[in-house]
């Protein structure tokens, strides 16, 4: 099956499962290490993406027959880093307390492969509404990547989910270190795999 012919419910499973950005693809793997020692980093983090990811493809696709193929590695840039500075004014104005924190891993959405490879593959070739769907897919699987890494992390390196403290005694502190990322990353990354080969032969939950 193309690309072009997936449905929308397929465009979303391939974006949430057959090419998740971090547990399929293993590409912006340094944010999955960096701000997922905590809930509310993560989710914060994975809506950026999600946010730049399907605006960005919704843009392109309806720019692509304006835009001269010798400058569009340009282009797909200006419009990346347009849209992550909207973000970033918007976090810094309205959410300053994590923005402190992960402020700097907002500003370099702009220099994520997975946005820009969206673009070039699939929004640069289809139409608005399927592009703004596999945008938004793509998004979506990389806010769930970020948030289960972030529940493990913080369930077991704090105790708390949140900042709500679920379990008492002696937490594993490895895990909110950047071993701990690693490690938690590592298995859920073998994890994902394994339901892969298991139930869809190697081939992802989109069957392609």
């Amino acid at each position: 099956m193309s690309i072009q012919k997936k449905s929308n419910w397929e465009l979303l499973k391939n974006g949430m499962f057959g090419e998740n950005t971090i547990f399929r693809m293993a590409i912006s793997l340094c944010p999955s290490i960096a701000v997922t020692n905590g809930m509310k980093n993560g989710m914060a983090l994975g809506i950026a993406v999600m946010f730049v990811q399907t605006m960005v493809n919704g843009t392109v696709s309806l720019m692509r027959n304006f835009i001269h193929p010798k400058i569009r590695i340009p282009i797909f840039m200006l419009i990346i880093a347009g849209y992550v500075t909207i973000i970033d004014l918007l976090m810094a104005t309205y959410a300053r307390p994590i923005y402190k924190e992960i402020g700097l891993y907002i500003q370099i959405i702009v220099a994520f492969a997975s946005i820009f490879a969206r673009a070039e593959v699939f929004a640069n070739k289809n139409k608005v509404f399927p592009s703004l769907v596999d945008g938004f897919g793509m998004g979506l699987g990389f806010l769930l990547a970020m948030l289960v890494i972030s529940f493990f992390r913080e369930l077991l390196g704090k105790g708390e989910l949140f900042g709500y403290s679920l379990i008492s005694g002696n937490p594993l502190l490895i895990m909110i270190l950047p071993t701990g990322g690693f490690l938690a990353v590592g298995l859920l990354m073998g994890f994902f795999n394994w339901i892969d080969m298991r139930f869809y032969g190697g081939k992802g939950a989109s069957g392609v």
